[in-house]
């Protein structure tokens, strides 16, 4: 990303090395995971990278929809088994240091996510792996490739998930559907997923690009404040009683209502109806 003379970021082609490329057009901050000699594997550079992106985010007034993506033709397959083996991952050392690595490199990438004001969407090209799912299931909305596959591969390896993929899945797919795919470590298609509800739309994969920057956009446009809100509104539901639900959408609302961005957007609203109006009249 490059600023310019107001600090302003505008997409860079120049990124060739970088391990998560970023680019914003339209309102859309684009994340692309960029390592695909590793299928897009989570190292400790790659984590810390994408981390130190999705931090960044809430602090660009620009950015209403954060989109990621990869490279290659995996999404994430997960820890690198070979780092893993030759001792260069970041789960070495005591338990007490793991644990210390592992709440200040992968979790950032939980909390970043869980922290984002403004909604995220996973467009999933291929392989999305341990970590690699639950990165994709950490996302606000998922789209698929037809190629995209899933695992909670964990056990394989006699580990489980280190970043939150239990919680996410769970809260997904329910309780009983999230055991068989955690304890069996089955690997499941994109059409499977969308059964499961862990995505919400299978394409091909020419078209995975387009539907997914599409929909970013069309997210995007909304009025910013009315989408951060909205936002909150949803996920918050799953967590709270209603009594508290509808005061805080009682509050959310007087605050829209007041505001300049929901006269303009009614004016505009108005503004359209009447062109739609006037050129539906006969001659």
């Amino acid at each position: 990303m490059k600023p310019d003379e107001a600090g302003a970021l505008h997409p860079a082609t120049d990124q060739p090395d970088t391990l998560v490329r970023q680019a914003i057009v339209e309102g859309v901050l684009t994340l692309s995971l960029n390592d695909p000699g590793t299928g897009n594997a989570m190292s400790v550079s790659m984590a810390e990278a994408l981390a130190e992106a999705l931090e960044r985010a809430n602090r660009l007034p620009d950015v209403h929809c954060v989109l990621l993506r990869s490279t290659g033709k995996y999404f994430c397959t997960g820890g690198n088994v070979k780092d893993m083996e030759s001792g260069s991952d970041l789960m070495q050392g005591s338990a007490a240091q793991v644990r210390v690595r592992l709440k200040t490199t992968l979790h950032r990438i939980t909390h970043a996510l869980l922290a984002l004001q403004v909604p995220s969407i996973a467009a999933v090209n291929g392989a999305a792996i341990g970590a690699g799912c639950d990165l994709a299931l950490m996302c606000d909305l998922r789209i698929a490739s037809e190629q995209a596959t899933f695992a909670e591969s964990f056990l394989r390896l006699g580990l489980v998930s280190g970043i939150g993929g239990a919680w996410f899945l769970t809260r997904l797919v329910g309780t009983a559907k999230a055991l068989e795919l955690t304890l069996t470590s089955e690997f499941i298609d994109a059409a499977t997923a969308l059964q499961f509800g862990m995505v919400s739309r299978v394409v091909s994969p020419e078209a995975l690009d387009e539907t997914s920057t599409a929909l970013a956009r069309r997210i995007a446009s909304n009025p910013p404040q009315a989408l951060r809100m909205a936002k909150r509104l949803v996920l918050d539901a799953a967590e709270t009683t209603l009594p508290v639900a509808l005061e805080t959408a009682a509050a959310m609302q007087a605050i829209l209502l007041c505001g300049d961005e929901h006269k303009a957007a009614v004016r505009h609203f108005l503004e359209r109806r009447a062109r739609r109006d006037f050129q539906a009249q006969p001659g």
